[in-house]
């Protein structure tokens, strides 16, 4: 008997510590913010004055910064960006001492149009889904079509396709698979 209940206990434990890792790397992979395009970075480099900027990611992605040059930041964390400036410096000034930060995230932007009390654009801090933006946008009018609503999405290379999203049945709990979590230049279209 004493046998039996260590063994559950020892499983639980094993249960437990294994869920633990998963959430953990999953909650890894979800907190790394990627660099968009209208991010502002804010960076600079200890003991060197002169190298400390506020640098605009361009619509192309790019970014430019004293002695490191021009590089793409679109798509990389930040530590990421980081690495790169302090190899690129690394031929100018020895062990270079780089901060890289986020000062505005403008780059990350939702849309929500067509059949809303407040349509627009949406800088967004976090990540959110349908249902959320929906919200954003102070929720639906009378007239809108709550069960074709779309999520327009480009892909990497520019093709663009439709995803649906019912909202009364995600509102009475049913098919929530279809509340995805919004990546930034999605479109939510309430007909």
């Amino acid at each position: 008997m004493l046998n039996q209940k260590f063994t559950h206990i020892m499983g639980f434990i094993i249960f437990f510590l294994w869920s633990f890792s998963v959430f953990a790397e999953d909650m890894k992979n979800l907190n790394v913010y990627r660099v968009l395009p209208g991010d502002v970075l804010e960076i600079s480099v200890w003991k060197e004055e002169h190298m400390q900027k506020e640098v605009l990611v361009r619509p192309d992605g790019g970014i430019s910064f004293p002695l490191a040059g021009d590089f793409i930041a679109q798509g990389k964390s930040l530590a990421q960006v980081h690495d790169e400036i302090v190899k690129r410096l690394s031929q100018y000034i020895p062990d270079p001492i780089v901060t890289v930060s986020a000062k505005q995230l403008l780059g990350n932007v939702i849309y929500v149009i067509g059949k809303v009390n407040e349509p627009g654009a949406f800088v967004i801090s976090s990540n959110i889904d349908v249902m959320q933006a929906l919200s954003l946008a102070k929720g639906m009018t009378p007239f809108s079509a709550v069960n074709d609503i779309k999520i327009l999405r480009r892909d990497t290379s520019g093709k663009q396709r439709a995803v649906s999203f019912s909202y009364s049945d995600v509102e009475d709990g049913d098919d929530l698979e279809q509340n995805i979590m919004l990546q930034s230049g999605d479109v939510v279209v309430v007909p």
